[in-house]
């Protein structure tokens, strides 16, 4: 994929349809430590041991659209072209977490892309799911809380469409305030 935004909407995706009713998405940038963190935590079912033995093949997938899984195994690759790798944990029952490590610097490394974009994408694609999203830079950090748009839709008494612009804008301002490179 082209940017890394489209991989984590991808990894959501997985978490959505997993029955997640909460993700939580970390994305950390450390220019001192030249590291590019991605984590995605969800509360969804999990996976067996069978399954995490198996789920960076890709051609396994649990889905029943399409019979090829490339969103973990795609993301490993990347991972490890930039020197980094794909760390998988998971619990039946529980949930489940995907850390990426990625060298921020390295040339192989694809930009994150419009993150705002898939971060409110995801929050009025999946409605009943509770998205939080913290990014961290050496110059300070941001949250997105999903269940605060729609308190700021209560509150203003705006549908959820005319939301979208200006949420879209308040991730973007956030994020150059702390001088990510998500823009």
């Amino acid at each position: 994929m082209r940017e890394l935004s489209l991989n984590i909407l991808d990894i959501i995706t997985n978490s959505v349809e997993a029955e997640a009713t909460r993700v939580i998405l970390v994305i950390e940038e450390w220019q001192t430590r030249n590291l590019l963190r991605v984590r995605i935590r969800d509360n969804g079912r999990g996976m067996s041991d069978d399954l995490m033995s198996r789920v960076l093949d890709p051609f396994v997938t649990t889905r029943t659209t399409r019979s090829v899984g490339m969103g973990l195994s795609l993301f490993r690759q990347i991972a490890l072209s930039t020197d980094g790798d794909l760390v998988l944990q998971s619990a039946l029952g529980v949930g489940t977490t995907v850390t990426v490590d990625l060298r921020l610097n390295h040339l192989n490394r694809p930009p994150l892309g419009r993150i705002s974009d898939t971060v409110v994408n995801l929050a009025i694609g999946a409605l009943d799911v509770h998205f939080y999203y913290i990014h961290h830079t050496e110059s300070g950090r941001m949250i997105f809380d999903s269940f605060r748009l729609f308190g700021y839709m209560e509150e203003t008494g705006c549908g959820l469409y005319q939301t979208i612009v200006p949420m879209k804008e308040k991730i973007q301002r956030q994020l150059k305030a702390i001088h990510s490179s998500a823009l």
